[in-house]
């Protein structure tokens, strides 16, 4: 059994090596770390690449993409410098949401708490705590995400647990309060997605059309994946208000696609087409490119399975290398973070299509990584977690990266 399946939702901690931590200055300057490596794959398979009987995935359509394959292909190889350390001793940091200014907004997944990063000083200071999160396995105060108007309202909308479900509130976040107190009131905007102890989803995000996507799990009940009348599984869009977008696959439905296990990454390409990775079971973890009303297959398939009817991902990965969670575009390639696999993934694409086999990057060097963060052109931030129960924290967990990407 593998990490994730819901009678062992934790793993033991495990041999690694850590790279050396040289005394970062601030983000964008002090000590530079260059590394990359391409691991071995599954015996007899390449990471990225799958078995022979793979059938090729369709082009996007709709609001996610506009189904071309076309456009200038990111170079094959690249490379990831880490450039600085933003901030330090976060306890299991789990969404980013940039604030307007260059700040960060963290959110703690056993905590249940949203704390600001002052990214000029490192220092973190807590803005209020986000009532009814009850953490407990994967789940808790998951992923953030600022409303499209933030400069007007100052909405910051949560993806978190409760006793009864998982949901999406907003909060306004009133910076004139005193520390601790910054947070208004939560607006319940949708609520009733399945929890439990394992595959809770949690990432949310704007799109390209301002309306919001959020990332669900199964729950380890694998029927709720190709059940349309479930929440769990799937890869919801909504209006910031949490209603039905015109033009969703089905009339009065939140559900975008289908066929689900456990969903925790969300990104668009220049192109507007939307990615997302997904934790497979025993086998395939997954890299896909979302069409609205599409079956990706879960749990009648696992990786490319070639079947009539189901989607198959662009990428795979063996579970020890990847176990994916957040993921960002840049540069020409999606950038997918691996807890298990503790290391960083670049795809580069042309198009929607992989150019070359994907390459990894610091293994090993920083543990689990949780969330990748685009902050335009060549610039990512990169947020560990080895302080949520799997890992192996050592001095400074849980830390924000800054990283620079080809």
């Amino acid at each position: 059994m593998r990490y994730g399946q819901a009678h062992k939702w934790y793993e033991g901690p495990h041999a690694r090596t850590r790279g050396v931590l040289a005394a970062f200055a601030l983000a964008g300057c002090g000590a530079l770390l260059a590394a990359g490596c391409s691991p071995a794959g599954a015996p007899g398979v390449e990471p990225g690449t799958s078995p022979p009987r793979a059938a090729p995935t369709a082009s996007a359509t709709g609001p996610s993409g506009s189904g071309s394959s076309a456009g200038a292909a990111a170079p094959a190889k690249g490379s990831v410098t880490v450039t600085g350390e933003v901030a330090k001793d976060l306890e299991s940091p789990w969404g980013v949401a940039p604030l307007p200014d260059g700040d960060l907004l963290v959110a703690s997944r056993d905590k249940g708490t949203i704390s600001r990063v002052a990214v000029a000083t490192g220092k973190v200071t807590p803005i209020g705590k986000v009532p009814g999160v009850a953490p407990g396995g994967e789940g808790g105060l998951l992923g953030l995400a600022l409303s499209p108007s933030y400069a007007s309202d100052r909405m910051v909308y949560a993806y978190f647990t409760t006793e009864s479900d998982n949901r999406i509130a907003r909060m306004r976040y009133d910076e004139q309060r005193d520390a601790g107190q910054q947070l208004g009131a939560p607006d319940t905007v949708f609520r009733g997605i399945p929890k439990g102890l394992v595959h809770n989803g949690g990432r949310i995000a704007f799109g390209p059309d301002k309306m919001l996507y959020a990332g669900t799990g199964e729950t380890g009940d694998t029927g709720l994946a190709q059940d349309k009348k479930s929440l769990g599984g799937k890869i919801l869009r909504m209006t910031p208000d949490g209603q039905p977008v015109h033009g969703n696959p089905e009339a009065d439905s939140v559900v975008y696609s289908y066929g689900h296990r456990n969903v925790q990454g969300l990104a668009w390409d220049k192109d507007k087409r939307l990615w997302a990775a997904e934790f497979g079971q025993n086998t395939w973890d997954e890299l896909n490119l979302i069409e609205p009303g599409a079956n990706y297959g879960w749990p009648e398939a696992e990786g490319k399975a070639g079947k009539p009817g189901l989607r198959d991902p662009v990428a795979v990965w063996n579970p020890d290398e990847a176990s994916p969670s957040g993921i960002a575009w840049a540069q020409g390639s999606v950038w997918m973070a691996g807890l298990k696999g503790e290391r960083l993934w670049r795809i580069p694409l042309a198009g929607s299509a992989p150019v070359a086999e994907p390459e990894a990057f610091l293994t090993g060097k920083y543990g689990r990584l949780r969330t990748v963060v685009a902050l335009g052109g060549d610039r990512l931030l990169l947020v560990t977690s080895e302080t949520d129960g799997r890992g192996s924290p050592q001095e400074g967990d849980d830390r924000i990266l800054t990283v620079t990407v080809r």
